[in-house]
């Protein structure tokens, strides 16, 4: 009779967790461990670890009880719009270093739009880190 029980223990499906907002959480607001919580039940495309969450942006506005998707988070931006940043072209040996005025608020590794402040040009640039993007060559 132990065997069939333990049987019957193995075969049963594991309670899936699903990550919601603890409370509401804005759109571009880091999220914190206290921003979220574990409850019962599987959703469909919601996260089911914190550690996905936690140190990432909102990218909407997030509501209490609400189940938390991939597709509601982004990397923390690193500039913000209108920031004076360093522009950086490095091809073929040729370095060209400016400031230029972000059009636009992003990420890490995510493109933006920057008006170069000498040539008073848009380029489109990738965010390396806090006040530097790269333009690469045809940009």
């Amino acid at each position: 009779m132990r065997w069939l029980l333990a049987l019957f223990l193995l075969a049963a499906p594991a309670c899936a967790e699903t990550l919601v907002a603890a409370g509401p959480i804005r759109a571009m607001s880091l999220i914190g461990p206290s921003d979220l919580v574990l409850v019962e039940g599987d959703t469909p495309g919601a996260l089911a670890d914190p550690v996905e969450a936690v140190g990432m942006e909102a990218r909407v506005n997030l509501y209490p009880g609400r189940p938390i998707r991939a597709a509601d988070l982004q990397p923390p931006a690193v500039i913000e719009r209108n920031d004076i940043i360093t522009l950086r072209f490095n091809h073929g040996g040729l370095l060209i270093v400016t400031e230029g005025r972000a059009m636009d608020r992003a990420g890490a590794g995510e493109r933006i739009r920057v008006i170069n402040l000498s040539s008073r040009t848009t380029v489109t640039a990738t965010v390396v880190s806090s006040g530097l993007a790269e333009v690469g060559p045809g940009s």
